[in-house]
């Protein structure tokens, strides 16, 4: 038996090779990039401003602010992220959001797992779609992504808790006061769900972190539902406001 499911699989990779998420380029095994691809990605560390992430070159030190956290601190606890946002990783986003490639999802969780250490209590929450753009794609793909997370890490994960009230407008092109403005108020807990939320440290899930909007709306609802804390996991960061 064994030996008839290595036989069937030599012929798959024979037949399908594995291939790399960002050009197609036969690569060695699943869910690896070729050399090129991996090269233009811009890897992250978890170093940079204590409350938001953004990487502050050399004066990178533990509990340092940016200038933007300072002046308006974030509802939320942190932001990691895999990797900045630049062409190789928005073609990732692209084939995941747009181009029905859920394989994608977890080429992502395999890159992100190494930024999140469970802090006790923890939950998986994706960044909810609303209803329409959620029937309109067929997908959430963070909850693609998250659900690919508590599948490597065993952390509880929950799609109900988080819902958008109400559809937002496209946010590419928005200064970050539009953007703060149209995500007002269009988060919110489920009330059934509040008790799954209380004192937890929830893993907010997202696929691209920009001015930091929607992480505010999110974290600022699961906080009045009572969550200890809310860190936001993304697989790419824009490091500018051309986004």
């Amino acid at each position: 038996m064994r030996a008839g499911l290595r036989l069937l699989r030599s012929v798959a990779d024979f037949a399908l090779p594995p291939r790399c998420p960002g050009c197609g380029a036969v690569v060695e095994g699943d869910l690896r990039f070729c050399l090129d691809c991996w090269g233009a990605l811009d890897f992250l560390t978890t170093a940079g401003c204590g409350a938001c992430g953004i990487p502050l070159g050399s004066a990178e030190q533990e509990g340092l602010l940016c200038g933007r956290c300072l002046a308006e601190p974030p509802a939320h606890d942190g932001v990691r992220a895999s990797v900045a946002y630049g062409e190789a990783a928005r073609g990732i986003v692209l084939k995941l959001k747009y181009g029905a490639r859920p394989a994608m999802a977890e080429i992502i969780a395999s890159l992100l797992q190494r930024h999140l250490e469970p802090l006790g209590d923890d939950l998986l929450i994706p960044v909810p779609l609303h209803r329409w753009r959620l029937w309109s794609r067929g997908y959430n793909q963070s909850a693609l992504i998250a659900r690919a997370l508590a599948r490597r890490t065993g952390i509880p994960l929950s799609t109900d808790v988080l819902v958008r009230k109400r559809a937002t407008p496209v946010l590419r092109g928005l200064g970050a006061r539009a953007r703060a403005r149209a995500v007002r108020g269009a988060f919110a807990v489920a009330p059934r769900e509040r008790g799954l939320v209380a004192g937890k440290t929830v893993w907010l899930v997202d696929d691209v972190h920009t001015s930091g909007a929607t992480a505010n709306g999110c974290a600022a609802a699961l906080k009045r539902a009572g969550a200890a804390r809310v860190i936001v996991l993304c697989w790419a960061r824009v490091l500018n406001d051309e986004y």
